[in-house]
């Protein structure tokens, strides 16, 4: 084991890969300044594209630049949450970004649990996101939009599938796991009631999505995942989730005859989809209330301090 040190503080979990932001707990002042951040982590990854692309051939960069990119935009943010949590170390309570409170169940079992609950999750936010689209595409002007907003996603997550499950099924839920649920939502169910830090971290999640498609469903499993993670502590809960939804979406645009598919309507007869909605709809509600058998330990929800000895 290696320890990690902070301030002179040894954290006894030594296997918490997040143990070193554990001390910074933003509220939603701290939530706008992470997003500044965040943001400014986005216009320097533009910045480090632009820089491949003058050494390297486009199709390289467009294949694998955001490869590169996507981590960097969180940088920022993570360095700025490092350097709080360090000073706030000495004076303040750490609270742990990933916690293992599984109540009566063991590890494997609500690990099942969590993917069945996923599965849920994607068929019921189907219906709210179709229509979302519908509205937000009345006008021919959205229409362009939103057909510029998929050219550029395709543009940057277009290469190879390798790379392209490793930058959404594998980065994706890392770094904004860590962002939304480990810092946000973990800082915001210290500072207000939980149903409200739920709900604004999902609004968090779904801003930083930055276009209004993806946003609804962010919102929705946004809220799911903080669920989860007031009811467990656990990132990698959540972590699996994304993992789920984000590698699912890769590897169904693989299949040839789902390629035109943008909803899981597309896919089915519309007898047989409604079928499927239902019993999607009732995986997620019993899943959920399997969560909610999981017992609180305070009302922030079940998210560990930080252990520590000092030397």
């Amino acid at each position: 084991m290696v320890p990690v040190f902070t301030k002179g503080r040894k954290v006894k979990n030594n296997y918490d890969l997040y143990a070193n932001h554990a001390w910074y707990v933003p509220g939603v002042r701290g939530m706008f300044v992470l997003l500044g951040w965040f943001l400014l982590g986005n216009l320097l990854g533009g910045l480090v594209q632009l820089m491949l692309g003058a050494f390297l051939p486009q199709q390289i960069v467009q294949d694998y630049g955001m490869l590169v990119v996507y981590p960097l935009s969180f940088m920022p943010a993570m360095v700025y949450a490092a350097q709080k949590s360090q000073r706030n170390s000495l004076f303040e309570t750490g609270y742990k970004l990933n916690s293992c409170n599984f109540g009566p169940f063991k590890g494997w079992q609500i690990a099942l649990i969590t993917v069945a609950l996923t599965v849920g999750t994607m068929i019921s936010a189907d219906l709210p996101n179709y229509w979302n689209f519908k509205l937000t595409t009345a006008t021919p002007a959205m229409k362009s939009f939103y057909d510029f907003i998929m050219e550029l996603m395709n543009q940057m997550t277009g290469g190879p599938l390798w790379s392209s499950f490793l930058l959404t099924a594998i980065f994706a839920p890392i770094f904004e796991e860590w962002l939304c649920r480990g810092m946000v939502l973990r800082g915001l169910l210290t500072k207000m009631k939980p149903s409200w830090a739920i709900v604004v971290s999902a609004l968090f999640f779904a801003v930083i999505h930055l276009n209004p498609w993806q946003a609804l469903n962010a919102f929705i499993i946004g809220v799911v995942m903080g669920y989860v993670y007031y009811k467990t502590g656990s990132l990698w809960l959540t972590m699996l989730i994304h993992f789920v939804n984000n590698g699912a979406a890769v590897v169904l645009s693989q299949i040839p005859a789902l390629q035109e598919a943008d909803f899981w309507m597309d896919m089915m007869p519309q007898q047989t989809y409604y079928m499927v909605y239902v019993l999607g709809v009732a995986l997620l509600v019993s899943c959920l209330l399997v969560f909610r058998r999981i017992p609180l330990e305070q009302q922030r929800g079940n998210i560990d301090t930080v252990e520590l000895s000092v030397e």
